[in-house]
């Protein structure tokens, strides 16, 4: 058995940092010390617990009849319609949105920035109380809207969109934003040059480079709007067949059946491990 050649022992040394480092990285690399290890493996299981046993006490026997029923049903078909036209909103406004605060400098970009996302970190039900104040029948613009065009938000259908679209376009734009900071801006510059208007070459040059990161941010914000809950009970309510989401369906079934709430609860599981599986490939690196 040969050694390693001493050039070869010293290019080594040169990349890791000598033998010292060399070693540091084999232990890290080799195991995990208990005082790091015991705590993780409880936060793991604090995570997985619940979900677990969501599957544990799931009826799986009677899962076909309870989410066949009628009220099931409805309310899975209002989420799914709602989601999808709250995702649709997100697009059409969150992506120029993101566009403007990556490509356009302004006074108080940061300020515009810090507003889009509040609604990551404000409690829904309080996003909602603001909906009802901005948009609702004695609201700011709501009673305008009522008395010019006759349309009335709160305690609608297009309310829950509406109240889905306010906490759900943020991740949207924070995804789209990312995404045009990432992209190389030379393209338009090259398209403007050769006399595209800004529009037609974010159009034909920018929208198809950050498609990615668009579909990602869609994704994400479909997957938050299906799941919320509390700007949607209060700003649209909690009717069956018009404003009653899946969420708000579990919440009412758990008092009276409590089968039908797991059920609804495993529906909303599986669609949140499907979004993770779809953009795994975005949030793992190799290593």
């Amino acid at each position: 058995m040969t050694s390693p050649s001493p050039d070869r022992t010293d290019a080594a040394d040169t990349l890791t940092g000598g033998p010292r480092r060399r070693r540091v990285l084999k232990g890290v690399r080799g195991g995990a010390p208990l005082p790091l290890l015991l705590p993780a493996l409880i936060g793991l299981a604090f995570l997985i617990l619940p979900l677990v046993a969501l599957l544990i006490r799931a009826p799986w026997r009677s899962m076909p009849d309870l989410l066949t029923s009628t009220e099931v049903w409805q309310a899975l078909q209002l989420s799914l319609v709602c989601a999808t036209a709250a995702t649709a909103v997100s697009l059409v406004i969150g992506v120029p949105l993101a566009w403007l605060l990556a490509r356009v400098e302004f006074p108080g970009r940061g300020v515009v920035r810090a507003l889009v996302t509040l609604p990551l970190v404000l409690p829904p039900v309080v996003g909602g109380v603001a909906l009802l104040m901005a948009l609702g029948r004695n609201g700011v613009v709501g009673k305008w809207l009522d008395s010019w065009f006759g349309v009335t938000l709160p305690f609608t259908t297009a309310g829950v969109v509406v109240a889905e679209a306010f906490v759900a376009m943020p991740f949207l734009v924070i995804s789209v934003e990312g995404t045009l900071r990432a992209a190389d801006p030379r393209y338009e510059e090259a398209a403007t040059t050769l006399g595209a208007s800004r529009f037609t070459a974010f159009r034909r040059v920018t929208l198809p480079l950050i498609a990615p990161g668009v579909a990602a941010g869609a994704v994400l914000a479909w997957a938050r709007a299906l799941g919320e809950f509390g700007a949607t009970i209060t700003f649209a309510g909690n009717f069956p067949g018009r404003t009653q989401t899946m969420p708000l369906a579990v919440y009412l079934a758990l008092q009276n059946d409590p089968e039908a709430a797991i059920a609804l609860s495993l529906v909303l599981l599986a669609v949140s491990i499907a979004v993770l599986a779809g953009l795994r490939d975005r949030w793992m690196t190799a290593s």
